[in-house]
């Protein structure tokens, strides 16, 4: 491979800011990223679509194709980063910096090393025609509202048979991880003065019965369900914050409880958010105060390529790792409802994600497109 090359591709990303957030203060466009890679995959004879999505505005998806067929292999990773805090970085988070071995950079392990390693395997069949087609997606938001994913989700398309998510593993094949919900719980109840609970209707009291319904929700799941291919072989539920009253004196009015839970493959989230909802519904009768129930996010399903899988086998073998399961969230459910088989593979350490000086190490580059260059040669040549 041409490492150098790798190298300008790698600082271009990582010097096109497109950081996706929440906060909208922090939020950016990622139209930059998909026009280089636009840029450098047409020469390789691609197709490509950047693809505007609908109600996030400066926000897009590429879909680069090259070659037909019914079958082809997706290689998938995000565009976007979480935010920095620079103070805190030893050098610049958008200049890639190279030292001990390293390519330091905001998003140079989380994900956008993914993409020149893709790019440097493709060289290889610039001028081979291919059986299957090879695909490139590109998405937006991952770390935040996934609505990239989501929309190729809802519109179906591409179509493939198989699919590699570059997140940083090492290389190793992820084919499992549980999902997420992020869900409020808001108790609505009435003021009054402290000395006569007649006066009003308590919300604290009312969210410990919520808190305490919660907790005995959690340990059926924890008895019904187990998974031992997880570190943490089952569901979890954490309280993660709560808001509520203003004052030692005052019967507290209103009191809002935020709280996650990591369901494993087989558990449907909309089950579980009905669940919940039934048990909280004896609560308010009895306490006469209002309890709104709602989702902070859409979620993100469980996800499980089964062992015998074609990609899977491919990956085990090519890598020499048996697949396993992480603890982190990726789009991989999106595109096993797309219909690919799907697994979870890519250069780089998620402890290096997400936190100041973020590095990818020079050492898992070149294995990494050999691995690539092994993947399209027995699925798309």
């Amino acid at each position: 491979m041409n490492f150098r090359h790798f190298q300008s591709q790698l600082s271009a990303l990582v010097g096109a800011p497109s950081i996706s957030c929440t906060s909208p203060e922090f939020d950016q466009s990622n139209h930059q990223v998909v026009s280089l890679l636009a840029n450098w995959l047409e020469p390789l004879g691609f197709r490509c679509d950047i693809q505007p999505i609908d109600g996030w505005p400066g926000k897009y998806n590429l879909v680069a194709v090259k070659g037909t067929g019914a079958g082809g292999l997706v290689f998938a990773g995000h565009t976007d980063t979480v935010p920095c805090n620079p103070e805190l970085w030893q050098q610049d988070p958008f200049t890639l910096t190279e030292k001990d071995g390293r390519f330091y950079g905001l998003g140079a392990t989380d994900m956008k090393g993914f993409f020149p390693v893709v790019l440097a395997a493709l060289e290889k069949f610039r001028d081979v025609e291919l059986r299957e087609p090879v695909i490139i997606l590109a998405t937006a938001d991952e770390e935040s509202s996934m609505c990239g994913a989501r929309t190729l989700a809802a519109q179906g398309s591409p179509k493939a048979r198989y699919a590699v998510i570059g997140e940083p593993t090492g290389m190793r094949p992820i084919r499992m991880h549980k999902g997420i919900v992020m869900e409020s719980v808001r108790v609505i109840g009435q003021a009054g003065h402290s000395s006569d609970p007649s006066l009003g209707k308590n919300a604290l009291e009312t969210m410990n019965s919520v808190i305490n319904q919660l907790l005995i929700y959690r340990g059926e799941l924890q008895n019904k369900y187990r998974h031992d291919g997880f570190n943490v072989a089952v569901p979890t539920l954490n309280l993660g914050c709560i808001h509520g009253g203003d004052n030692p004196n005052r019967i507290c009015a209103s009191c809002e409880l935020h709280f996650d839970l990591r369901p494993l493959p087989g558990m449907p989230l909309e089950q579980l958010r009905s669940d919940m909802q039934k048990r909280l519904r004896p609560i308010a009768e009895k306490s006469g105060c209002d309890i709104v129930f709602s989702s902070l996010f859409p979620g993100i399903d469980p996800y499980e390529e089964k062992a015998d899988s074609a990609i899977v086998q491919a990956a085990e073998k090519l890598t020499g790792h048996t697949a396993t399961a992480v603890a982190f969230a990726t789009e991989a459910p999106f595109l096993q409802k797309m219909g690919m088989e799907t697994i979870v593979m890519g250069p780089g350490a998620i402890d290096q994600a997400h936190q100041p000086n973020e590095f990818i190490e020079q050492s898992q580059i070149a294995p990494a497109v050999k691995v690539i260059e092994e993947l399209i040669t027995k699925f798309c040549v």
